[in-house]
């Protein structure tokens, strides 16, 4: 186990600058784990770098529940509804966030991901609805939104498009796969999928699966927008209404189980919004804390959907190496594994804890692979993979260097 601090100073790094995103129809339908078959597949997706003559330079980077495929960079078609939301994103960004890929401080000129070394590729993830085909996409056989007839799908699912993207971009190995949370484990299906394609994983503030208090949280959430009664079962596309009552609620508990108890007390303590002393009012909010989550629904309702949030949120707690791949057993599922793995977790993320990149460390061990892990004593949750970007930076040009492993 590595120290659990590292450097916070960075190096001087630079931006992609602007970046379009594009689009790839899939040639053939994906194979769903769920014994169906998806056709007309869409994949919304970015590229930073240059890809090298040998094609040998390509890392992948998988984002978490609510990113999509505008990972770095200026967006082209510049909007409000910026992926960069969430704890204390204007604190971080300022002005210049908006337009602004999720993960770009990660991603660049001497940055973590280093694109003057790298060609780097972002997707946005089968049931997404930022390009990717979704529940709110049009199936080819009515023309009319998927809704309700979507297909379930799983993080196996999505790797499985990825594939057959790669396959349409002429990339058939990766240098590395890299992702948080969700992105994390992409990576470790990945790994264990296609054993033989990727030489390194990285997964941040991510789990082999996702613990039993993690699932409830899910599950409220999933409840939340099923039981708006403008949800219409998954069919409202059509109607001139959509959930967002549920999916404000939804966000509101997701955000919050991103966050740690000191990192609320830090930001809001319990200080009143409006006035200096209450206002006995049941309907608005008194407290600073209580606004602010106020202003991450309604933010996030109108850049997200409410369909794609159920299908990823349920995607994400079917993950569990152990029973997919190991028969019950970690270490089982992790034998294909031939990837170099750097694991990061931090010190008060409750949702993914460093136990479970713990777990999977030991795993990995018993199996003699080479697997660095890191844990980050930071104050902010699960949200540090985001926030606590300069800190991870030199871990993992360390790692991708191959100076550690």
């Amino acid at each position: 186990m590595t120290p659990s601090t590292v450097p916070t100073t960075t190096p001087e790094a630079g931006s992609v600058g602007a970046v379009e995103t594009r689009y790839v129809d899939l040639p053939y339908p994906v194979a769903l784990d769920c014994g169906r078959d998806l056709y007309g597949v869409r994949v919304a997706y970015e590229t930073y770098g240059t890809l090298s003559p040998s094609r040998d330079n390509v890392i992948m980077v998988c984002h978490a529940l609510s990113g999509d495929a505008h990972a770095a960079g200026f967006s082209k078609s510049t909007t409000d509804e910026t992926t960069r939301d969430g704890f204390r994103a204007e604190d971080r960004d300022g002005a210049s966030g908006k337009g602004l890929g999720w993960w770009d401080g990660m991603i660049g000129p001497g940055k973590a991901f280093d694109t003057d070394q790298y060609h780097v590729v972002s997707t946005n993830l089968l049931g997404g609805c930022r390009g990717t085909t979704g529940p709110s996409s049009p199936d080819p056989a009515t023309g009319r939104p998927y809704g309700s007839t979507f297909p379930v799908i799983t993080v196996a699912d999505m790797v499985r498009t990825e594939r057959a993207f790669l396959d349409e971009l002429g990339i058939e190995r990766l240098a590395a796969v890299a992702g948080g949370s969700l992105g994390g484990m992409q990576a470790f299906e990945w790994a264990i999928t296609y054993p033989d394609q990727v030489d390194a994983i990285i997964s941040i503030a991510s789990t082999h699966a996702l613990y039993p208090q993690g699932v409830a949280w899910n599950a409220i959430a999933r409840e939340a927008i099923m039981r708006d009664p403008a949800w219409h079962g998954g069919d409202y596309y059509e109607t001139d209404q959509a959930p967002d009552a549920g999916m404000g609620v939804a966000r509101m508990i997701g955000h919050i189980t991103y966050l740690s108890a000191p990192a609320l007390e830090e930001k809001f303590a319990r200080r009143l919004q409006f006035a200096d002393d209450i206002r006995y009012t049941i309907t608005e909010p008194e407290f600073e804390v209580e606004s602010y989550l106020r202003h991450q629904a309604d933010s996030f309702v109108k850049r997200f959907d409410a369909n794609t949030y159920i299908y990823t949120s349920r995607a994400l707690t079917y993950f569990d190496l152990a029973r997919q791949y190991g028969a019950g057993s970690l270490v089982r599922a992790l034998e294909p594994i031939q990837a170099r793995t750097l694991l990061i977790a931090f010190s008060s993320d409750w949702l993914y804890p460093p136990s479970a990149s713990r777990e999977i460390e030991h795993a990995l061990r018993s199996l003699g692979k080479p697997v660095a892990c890191h844990v980050i004593d930071a104050l902010y949750g699960h949200d540090c993979f985001l926030l606590e970007e300069a800190r991870q930076i030199p871990i993992v040009r360390a790692f991708l260097s191959g100076a550690t492993q």
